[in-house]
């Protein structure tokens, strides 16, 4: 069987010498050494000025929009994974779509400022696939109307614009851990924010709102990540150039061999270095997709429609019409992505799209 994507196990003593330190600590959570070493170590190998580790990539979002959002309408994209949406509603906001650019897939810059009323406090928008939005016409959007700026950048972790990390752009960026993605802590993620004063009220809403064991500084909630996802974080990050090579290898493959007269994927954001986290592919119609996507299940191999639906279908989103995500997302499909993905196996994914497009 060979799923879109597959979890990177580090070699086993590895992650059990980081397990010994915890037995030995006896110590599994309310932020204890791991977890704060972790966070030392991401802030080293990424260039970033304050991060919080969390329990998953969610929660971060949440926390934003719930210190930011103050209950407005959010700007926000409708090719995303659901939690970009969901956590706008569950925060009591509402979510206001802009339609995306039909190659980089990321929200269109050029709509958003015909979608700001009064009611406006924010904008949420996703570096798709690890793809960077164009970070600097939001910002001066964002500045121009007194906005917020949120980035889901789930996809983003080691993805450079212009030589910062992407997490360096908006007030906050966030990132998941799940096993799954390109640097995992089995199930986790983090919050990025460059302004101090802000990190602070963002970190203390990730631990109840503690100030001290009896004090508080307002509200919030349990956001901590446990040692033992820290564990598999610090065994993780050492294999991270030797995971990227993988994964850029199957990269350059899919790239040379797919028939793209009858196929594309997305463009890549100039003076971005991008991570490989995704391939996705667009076929020139659902019907295509649908066919391509059959056979290969029939092969034991099972790409992944992501993302789909477009999310201004959901019941509780507003149904607003949204024609270029909805094209897109009728017809995205992410192929296999890892890296011990062999020859062998690109092969035969490969031959059986070239055979049915």
């Amino acid at each position: 069987m060979i799923n879109v994507t597959k979890a990177f196990f580090p070699p086993i003593e590895e992650y059990q010498l980081q397990l010994q330190r915890i037995w030995k600590n006896q110590w599994l959570t309310n932020r204890g050494e791991l977890v704060r070493e972790l966070e030392d170590d991401l802030k080293g190998y990424l260039g970033v000025k304050h991060v919080v580790c969390m329990n998953n990539g969610t929660i971060p979002l949440q926390i934003a929009l719930k210190v930011l959002g103050n209950r407005g309408e959010i700007i926000t994209t409708p090719f995303s994974y659901v939690a970009s949406t969901s956590v706008i509603v569950w925060e009591n906001c509402t979510p206001v779509f802009v339609d995306i650019h039909p190659e980089y897939l990321t929200i269109d810059e050029t709509k958003i400022e015909d979608a700001i009323t009064p009611k406006t406090t924010a904008i949420l928008a996703t570096h798709v696939f690890g793809n960077p939005c164009h970070v600097e016409a939001i910002e001066a959007i964002a500045n121009k109307h007194q906005l917020k700026v949120i980035y889901d950048a789930a996809h983003s972790f080691g993805v450079t614009y212009k030589g910062n990390s992407l997490f360096n752009y908006g007030d906050v960026s966030t990132c998941s851990f799940h096993a799954t993605k390109i640097f995992h802590t089995g199930e986790g993620g983090a919050l990025f924010c460059n302004n101090k004063a802000l990190f602070d009220q963002l970190y203390f809403s990730h631990n109840f709102g503690h100030k001290s064991a009896t004090e508080f500084y307002g509200l919030g909630i349990n956001g901590k990540l446990s040692e033992l996802q820290a564990a598999m974080g610090l065994a993780v990050l050492p294999y991270m150039k030797q995971i990227s090579e993988g994964r850029k290898k199957v990269v350059a493959y899919y790239n040379k061999n797919l028939d793209f007269s009858n196929l594309k994927t997305m463009k890549l954001r100039e003076n971005s270095d991008w991570n490989y986290s995704y391939y996705p592919v667009l076929f020139e119609t659902e019907e295509v997709l649908l066919k391509v996507q059959k056979t290969l299940n029939e092969s034991q191999i099972f790409p992944r429609r992501y993302f789909y639906p477009s999310l201004n279908t959901l019941n509780y989103a507003g149904k607003q019409k949204m024609p270029v995500s909805e094209s897109i997302a009728a017809r995205v499909l992410c192929l296999p992505l890892f890296p011990d993905l062999n020859l062998d196996e690109l092969k035969k994914i490969i031959d059986i799209i070239n055979t049915n497009i």
